[in-house]
């Protein structure tokens, strides 16, 4: 459980366990006591108005770590020492402390345990959503504000939350249960239903074709990955497939720079392109048609399309006969100044400029239930729904910027939960704390700006920014990390990450440009992924060093499966900036960094270890193969160059009968071979240790003793055992039971 104590105000100070965390509060600051020890930060003005920046206090002498909006539609972290370092849109702040002292010195151990966290975070009070920030002169403060003129306060009482805890994890974990009860506008990630097709394989259209997308490629992506065995379970029909219109386009004339965000929805059935379809001499008469020939066809369980919160990028066509039941009327998105505080966005400077089609707000369910019905009648299974950070912009006349959010939110899942059996949702470019803190039932979002194959620059950033997103974004919702290609040089990169993500897994490979050695070290044959249970997240001594500018820290992703975890390190320095920061240069290249990697990094491990866990563990690293013995504290050390990267499976070491010590580690040639183990038990009459593995391939163990025989459903096997390190490993033939490729593993003594 968090360990927390109630914040005070005292002597014009915020105390957090007796610490000092603000200093010089002015007087129109309140504090009001919340549950567990944890409490709300607000405050008073003399005059209403529908937006207030409030001082807290100041803020001086802790390391940080801040989640912020850089640009509309996504969040990145921000690391820093002072509070002048804490952008405006920050969503999230996450202070390291120590029991002895506020102050922090320049190394901190975060394993010991006099360190503790201070938790701030922003949310939503009434129709006012708050932010935080930092001033030059490292003071702190936070920004309220409804987005409409006419809704207006004098006061917010319960606009920052805070708590404190031993273990930042838990800390989150908790924070967030607590202001689910008492706000009651979210539902934690725990009482949701989580899609199914997150444990398939999938692939997206998007790189594949772009707005080009058509039903002969998708045939030959889809045939390619069967070919090579890895065949895709799930599909996205990305942008391309609707029937749009651009009022600002002529016919035969270029289209102007930024008018193609101002595409407008004509119609909610498919564009010319997916009717009357002769795809590879077979003719399908509609988009439906064709959805029920690649599901047979090709095995595919799930398929989604894509469409905008608002129909399209600029909303629906008001003019068009098709939409004039849903009242539409073109609305210019007012941006708050924190939207344009860090950097400005395109597609919402074209938007401001040329306007959206917005349905009218008490017809959106049933233009949503209009259009899902449709494609659900047709075969398909969910949605990705995309730019819902635009409704922010557009509350003014319709109660404020959170009133609208949540009015479109809940119309969203009202009818994705009525016209889609399994909860099939992906919110994208939903990032902003009005829908985050207004999501009751969709259980998957993406967790940072687009996988961006041409921008070398963005490769380390992109799994930086999951990884820390998924701190806050993995309460509520499944972080989706995004597609990435298989073909690609740092295709290894971004394969590993997904692996230990707890993501979904796809890839937007153009047709026959993939590399099967890369998939398959992802995908089984069956078209199933060993995904990990919990949101990828740094561990506990990355949290506060900056994995992409800092020049000297290695990126530690943890983990946790069945009856293992999973760590994964990444050199993320010396290949991008972050966005927002500026770059320091210095004399020094980077090479090679280093960091030690211990089961330690894996929280909560006891909790699948077992009664007769010794305390070591079996560490397997996937590169190398190298396999350990290591006490819970102990570690081996890594050396990576810029965009490499290792996984470790770490597997508790069992006593079996004062006979042998065993770990399981899985399929070793997956990156994350532990996700193969679905139970593990002990005939103690026997001394037969039993173990039910998904997939097929080399499995490993750790052993402290060669086993008489190895058994794979009831039949002896060859086995190898090195009595050097322990490892001992059996091939698993593709086996079947009730549809899903399981083996029954018995190693006896």
């Amino acid at each position: 459980m968090t360990i927390s104590a109630a914040p005070v105000i005292k002597d014009d100070c915020l105390k957090v366990r007796g610490k000092v965390v603000l200093t010089g509060m002015p007087g129109n600051v309140v504090l009001s006591p919340a549950d567990s020890g944890s409490a709300f930060l607000g405050a008073t003005s003399s005059t209403p108005d529908s937006r207030h920046v409030f001082t807290l206090g100041t803020l001086e002498g802790y390391r940080l770590l801040c989640l912020f909006r850089f640009k509309i539609w996504w969040m990145i972290p921000r690391f820093g020492k002072a509070c002048s370092e804490i952008p405006c849109e920050t969503q999230l702040l996450l202070l390291e402390a120590r029991e002895d002292s506020a102050f922090i010195e320049e190394t901190v151990d975060s394993t010991k345990g006099n360190t503790f966290y201070i938790l701030f975070l922003p949310v939503l009070d009434g129709p006012f959503r708050a932010s935080l920030q930092g001033n030059p002169t490292n003071e702190l403060q936070f920004c309220v504000e409804s987005g409409d003129p006419s809704v207006q306060c004098r006061q917010s009482l319960e606009a920052v939350f805070i708590n404190s805890g031993d273990n930042p994890f838990e800390l989150l974990k908790d924070s967030v249960k607590i202001l689910e009860s008492h706000k009651g506008t979210f539902v934690h990630l725990e009482k949701k239903k989580t899609p199914r097709n997150l444990d398939w394989f999938g692939w997206c259209t998007w790189d594949a074709f772009y707005t080009e997308v058509n039903p002969r490629g998708i045939d030959e992506g889809l045939q390619r990955l069967s070919e090579g065995g890895t065949p895709a379970r799930f599909l996205i029909i990305d942008d391309g497939w609707q029937h749009i219109f651009n009022e600002l386009g002529r016919e035969g004339k270029p289209i102007l720079e930024g008018t193609q965000f101002a595409c407008r929805l004509v119609d909610i059935n498919e564009n010319k392109k997916f009717q009357n379809i002769d795809c590879n001499n077979d003719k399908f008469a509609s988009l439906h048609d064709f959805v029920k020939y690649i599901k047979e066809k090709y095995g595919l369980k799930y398929v989604y399309m894509w469409h905008a919160l608002a129909g399209y990028w600029g909303g629906v066509l008001p003019s068009s006969e098709h939409m004039k039941k849903y009242n539409p009327k073109l609305k210019y998105p007012v941006q708050s100044p924190g939207n344009i505080g860090n950097l400005r966005d395109i597609a919402m400077d074209s938007l401001e400029k040329y306007g959206v089609g917005v349905v009218d707000p008490e017809k959106i369910y049933e233009f949503y239930n209009d259009l899902h019905s449709y494609l659900a009648n047709g075969g398909i299974d969910g949605v990705k729904v995309d730019v819902q950070n635009l409704i922010e912009t557009l509350g003014a006349g319709h109660g404020g910027r959170v009133s609208l959010t949540r009015q479109y939110q809940r119309a969203l899942e009202d009818s994705v939960a009525k016209n889609f059996k399994e909860n099939n949702l992906i919110c994208c470019m939903s990032h902003n704390s009005d829908y985050l803190f207004s999501s009751k039932k969709s259980a998957v979002a993406r967790a940072s700006e687009d996988f961006m194959p041409r921008e070398p620059t963005l490769q380390t950033l992109h799994i930086a920014s999951v990884s820390f997103n998924s701190l806050f974004l993995g309460e509520i919702v499944v972080p989706d990390w995004d597609l990435f290609h298989s073909n690609h040089v740092t295709a290894e990169f971004h394969g590993a990450a997904r692996a230990i993500g707890g993501c979904g897994v796809y890839v937007s490979d153009k047709p026959g440009q993939h590399d099967f050695k890369i998939l398959k070290k992802l995908v089984l044959p069956d078209g199933s992924v060993l995904r990990a249970r919990y949101a990828g997240r740094p561990t506990r001594d990355c949290l506060f060093d900056d994995p992409v500018m800092d020049g000297r820290s290695l990126l530690k992703i943890w983990n946790m499966n069945k009856f293992s975890g999973v760590i994964g390190v990444f050199n993320c320095q010396g290949a991008g900036d972050w966005p927002c920061k500026e770059y320091i240069s210095t004399s020094l290249e980077l090479s090679r960094l280093s960091c030690d990697v211990s089961p330690s990094n894996v929280e909560f491990l006891k909790d699948v270890a077992g009664e007769n866990w010794t305390g070591d563990c079996a560490v397997y690293a996937f590169n190398t193969g190298h396999l350990s013995r290591l006490q819970k504290n102990g570690s081996v050390r890594i050396s990576l160059a810029t965009l490499e990267c290792e996984v470790y499976t770490v597997s508790p070491v069992k006593d079996y009968d004062q006979k042998v010590h065993f770990a399981p580690i899985g399929l070793i040639d997956m990156f994350n071979s532990g996700g193969a183990i679905e139970s593990l038990s002990f005939k103690i009459e026997s001394t037969e240790i039993i173990i039910k593995a998904r997939g097929c391939g080399r499995f490993g163990a750790y052993s402290s003793t060669i086993p008489t025989y190895c058994l794979v459903d009831c039949e002896e096997k060859e086995f190898s055992y090195s009595a050097k390190d322990g490892l001992l490993t059996i091939n698993l033939e593709p086996h079947f039971q009730g549809g899903i490729m399981l083996s029954e593993i018995s190693v006896g003594y």
